[in-house]
């Protein structure tokens, strides 16, 4: 019996000794964080109390076990509202930060979230997860930050959701400086990263894995099981510029960019699906520089975008390359890949430059082709025929191919010999996954060199049997639901918006105007009726509304507000629909404007069926503020000093006002400078946007006082169309000056004593760089 007695004791003891030691510590402001912080060892859990914590400097400093990590939560998992100038900072070990939300703020520093104190107390073994970062963002859109900063080694984020970075920098970063942080081992896993909107220029990437001047380190860092939805900052959505990264089993989402292999080597892009929708040409894929990548088992759906977001690009390099351009791809293997209603899915020599040798320095000229390349196993299906599959910008003639074919529905194309024709059918596993069947086309799988380390599929399946090209073998599959978003990010978190109907607010004096635009919720109208009402204060958008008149009639806003003023002042968040108004000024003030300073978020601006007449500036658009879309439709601009203005962006950093300015149907007469005043400066083909479309319009007396005898300025835009204009009577010397090298054409336009519209095909830019 006292055997028994004692057998039972040490049981009990072994018991006790294997549970983790929690000692929970409810704080309720920052004076008891920081004493449970100084004093918190393994096992405690500090717990924060629900509630906004405002203002608050997290710094997160100790040293947890393996088995008994000091953690840092929310009282209830997104109940904690971490707002105002705030920041987390982690010094120490096996530390763990879960269910806090961070809105409405910014960071005072450079770093939301940063897995060190300072440079020389970084962290190890550390974690965030199931927390929320939206919308937390610098005041000015140059303030450059990071939401989370990786220093140290052994970290991890996941199960989280990031969405909504407006200003410059990466929304995550793994940083490389020191050798304290190289071999890092990273994990980026199971997070969603929501919509990022365009940012306007270079320096808006969802994952930035280090930089151009840490490029030959190994990094090792993992991300996998991600959804990427809309990442549209820029052309890049994940730049890795390290060694031995994995990025492995993500869904790329609608995003307008690519998966970059930006510098450093031997990355693996491994089971990704990349979706797109077969009409936007943004959305991308991968696009590969430098040496030893593998990119194989991937899917890719409709993605239709050329050259930089083509489904697969390979670049050109520089010979001899800097660190911070574009070094010469090698050794690359692309396998197992399988396109489904892509155009032309393949592009080598991407970059290719050799035409703007005159401009350039001879330090910039992409000349480099690649060379020891293989493609192979991989399989392409078109509903819709594509005559050119294979597109080489330059010649591809270092790149070996086995093994590849392609159903192009019957249609002969061009590379018959390095892609061959075959009939097969597709079976539709869901809404977006449709995989060919290929078990009964003969095609033995090419075996490469190491191919045989390549063990499973897209779906997980063994390749040691049944395998076959493409990113599937020949086993039954079944819906992985991709696009399930309970899958990813923060358990709490839903960034689903409740459908509701707009609201119509009706107004029948000036001074109960601006009431009722507060009142408004997003989407709501605002009806003007057939009024005519005299302002003079500026009015304040800050949310999404619809101005517009009933009926038939046009409603008058005479605006008498002091000079250099707006009528309506659109701030962040802003978005302004007007609709059949008639607006007037006194000559000095103007029509819209954003905000001189603390642009933290986007404005957006649609005309239509409007009068606009006597402003000093019809559109003024400040540095640092960005538009993603300006539209002026059926509508007259009459005796206005200046027009439209999107020209402050002149750091020649690639940066601009607004993504896409349209003007459509449109009368301007006697607008006497800057009627359309468009710039980016900076020669950096990765920034590839500004989108100018200036149609069916009629530009009468304009641009007098222009003094550079220019009618439309757009210098550095990209992708310019002019079509279909009459220009009378404008004493300019030029309408336009187009690039020729970029995608700016004009057609069909009538010049009546008015300059003439030239072609320029090589501006001379300032480097970047």
């Amino acid at each position: 019996m006292k055997n028994s007695f004692l057998i039972f004791s040490i049981f009990l003891l072994l018991i006790s000794c294997n549970e983790k030691s929690v000692n929970s510590i409810l704080v309720s402001n920052k004076n008891e964080l920081n004493e449970a912080i100084k004093n918190a060892k393994p096992g405690d859990d500090i717990v924060l109390k629900d509630g906004v914590w405002k203002d608050v400097e997290i710094k997160f400093v100790g040293k947890g076990t393996k088995d008994n990590p000091i953690v840092l939560r929310a009282e209830t998992a997104g109940k904690v509202f971490i707002e105002g100038v705030s920041n987390l900072s982690f010094g120490g070990e096996y530390l763990t930060v879960k269910n806090l939300h961070f809105k409405n703020g910014y960071s005072p520093t450079k770093e939301v979230i940063a897995f060190r104190t300072d440079a020389k107390n970084l962290a190890s073994n550390c974690r965030v997860t199931n927390c929320a970062i939206v919308d937390f963002n610098k005041p000015e859109r140059d303030q450059d930050d990071f939401w989370v900063q990786f220093f140290g080694r052994y970290n991890q984020l996941d199960h989280c959701y990031l969405a909504g970075k407006t200003n410059g920098g990466p929304t995550v970063r793994v940083d490389l400086k020191g050798i304290e942080s190289i071999k890092n081992f990273h994990k980026i896993v199971n997070n969603h990263f929501g919509p990022r909107p365009r940012k306007g220029g270079a320096r808006g990437e969802t994952i930035q894995l280090g930089s151009s001047f840490t490029s030959m380190s190994p990094s090792n860092t993992t991300i996998a099981n991600n959804f990427f939805e809309e990442c549209n900052g820029e052309v890049e959505i994940i730049s890795s510029k390290t060694n031995f990264n994995e990025i492995k089993n993500n869904v790329f989402y609608k995003n307008e960019g690519s998966v970059v292999t930006r510098h450093g080597n031997y990355t693996m892009i491994d089971g990704n699906y990349f979706i797109g929708d077969g009409e936007n040409e943004n959305y991308g894929g991968i696009r590969i520089v430098n040496t030893g990548h593998w990119i194989v088992n991937n899917y890719f759906y409709k993605i239709i975008g050329e050259n930089f977001r083509s489904p697969l690009a390979i670049m050109n390099g520089i010979p001899k390359s800097p660190l911070n351009r574009y070094n010469q791809v090698t050794d690359v293997v692309v396998a197992y890949n399988t396109y489904v209603d892509c155009k032309s899915p393949w592009q080598f020599g991407v970059g290719t430059n050799l035409a703007q040798k005159d401009v350039l320095p001879k330090s910039e000229i992409r000349s480099a082709r690649p060379i020891r390349t293989t493609v192979a196993n991989n399989v392409i299906y078109n509903s819709v025929e594509d005559k050119n599959v294979i597109v080489e910008h330059d010649k591809a003639d270092g790149v070996l191919f086995e093994s590849n074919i392609i159903n192009n529905n019957g249609i002969s194309f061009k590379d018959s010999n390095r892609i061959k024709s075959a009939s097969f059918d597709l079976h539709k596993v869901s809404e977006n996954i449709m995989l060919p069947k290929v078990s009964s086309v003969d095609v033995e799988p090419y075996n490469g060199f190491d191919f045989d380390l390549i063990k499973t599929d897209l779906i997980g399946n063994s390749r040691e049997k049944n395998n076959s090209i493409g990113a599937t073998v020949k086993a039954a599959i079944t819906n992985p639901n991709i696009l399930d978003t309970s899958k990813y990010g923060a358990s709490w978190f839903s960034n689903e918006v409740e459908k509701r109907e707009p609201v119509i607010h009706k107004v029948s004096n000036a001074d109960e105007l601006q009431t009722k635009i507060d009142k408004a919720e997003n989407g709501d109208i605002i009806d003007l009726g057939f009024g005519s009402y005299k302002i003079n204060k500026s009015l304040i958008i800050n949310k999404q509304i619809t101005l517009s008149s009933s009926g038939d009639g046009k409603a008058e806003i005479l605006y008498l507000g002091e000079k250099d003023t707006p009528l309506f002042s659109l701030q962040p968040y802003g978005k302004l629909n007007i609709e059949k108004v008639i607006l007037k000024g006194n000559d000095t003030n103007y029509l819209f404007a954003s905000l001189k300073e603390n642009m933290s978020n986007h404005f957006g601006l649609s005309v239509s069926g409007c009068e606009i007449s006597n402003f000093n500036y019809v559109l003024k658009a400040y540095k640092q503020s960005f538009a993603e879309e300006i539209i002026f439709s059926n509508s007259s601009i009459t005796n206005c000093e200046n027009g439209i203005e999107l020209s402050e962006e002149t750091n020649d950093r690639g940066d601009y006002n607004t993504e896409f300015l349209t003007i459509e149907n449109c009368t301007f007469n006697n607008v006497k400078q800057n009627v359309i005043d468009y710039y980016r400066g900076g020669y950096d083909e990765s920034t590839i946007g500004g989108n100018l479309l200036v149609t069916n319009s009629t530009f009468t007396n304009c641009g007098v006082k222009e003094k550079n005898k220019m009618l439309l300025n757009h210098r550095g835009i990209v992708n310019v169309n002019i079509n279909n204009n009459t220009f009378k009577n404008n004493k300019v010397q030029f309408v336009s000056i187009l690039w020729g090298a970029k995608n700016n054409v004009a057609s069909n336009n009538t010049l009546i004593n008015s300059g003439k519209i030239k072609t320029e095909e090589n501006l001379v830019m300032k480097l970047m760089y």
